[in-house]
């Protein structure tokens, strides 16, 4: 098969009962085979049972890396886009509690056109970029999405070669059909035309 970011050949990495898994020799990603990725249907149910409750402490606390590091890079006169914001877009009270202007917008339960028409100074996007089928046409938009000096903030659990993937829990939710290593966001930075890529344990920030 072929790498659904950069278009190289790929390799057998992995096969369980549910789904098999090739690793891309250019990029480094890691993905699900797309003839086991789960119907829309299906994919939104799963969706359904994500406990995203804004008020939830916890999910708070989960996504105060982002929340930081958006107040550390912009001001509250800056706009931004939470992308794939799901059921409960917990980003984005955080930051207007803070009088920040973010727009919300997600496939499934946001699906509000009119923000991917305009530019933003951020872009956030909380535990999304594993679940995209298309990702190189999704980063490529993404970027066009952003202002010049704008930020694309990233949270994902990436994968790395000391990782035993069979026991790898991340795996497990059938959504997760790419899975990135810190040479894929080198990748990224480069071909999609980002002027850098910082990778801090989950947080990933592209900057144009």
């Amino acid at each position: 098969m072929k790498c659904k970011l950069c278009n190289s050949k790929t390799n057998l990495f992995y096969t369980n009962n549910h789904a098999k898994y090739y690793k891309c020799g250019t990029c480094a990603a890691i993905l699900m085979h797309p003839d086991y990725y789960p119907s829309i249907n299906n994919e939104k149910i799963r969706y359904l049972e994500h406990n995203n409750n804004v008020n939830d402490l916890g999910y708070q606390k989960f996504v105060n890396p982002i929340v930081n590091a958006v107040q550390e890079d912009f001001n509250n006169t800056s706009t931004g886009l939470d992308f794939g914001c799901g059921t409960g877009p917990v980003i984005s009270k955080l930051l207007r509690n803070k009088n920040y202007s973010i727009t919300t917008y997600d496939p499934f339960f946001d699906n509000n056109l009119n923000a991917l028409k305009t530019t933003y100074n951020f872009i956030v996007c909380c535990e999304v970029i594993e679940h995209f089928h298309h990702p190189l046409q999704e980063f490529k938009r993404l970027k066009t999405l952003l202002k010049p000096g704008g930020k694309l903030y990233c949270m994902t659990d990436l994968f790395s070669e000391n990782i035993i993937f069979k026991n790898w829990y991340y795996k497990e939710d059938n959504t997760h059909v790419i899975f990135y290593l810190k040479n894929t966001f080198k990748w990224i930075e480069k071909n999609i035309g980002f002027s850098k890529v910082t990778v801090n344990n989950r947080l990933i920030t592209f900057e144009i």
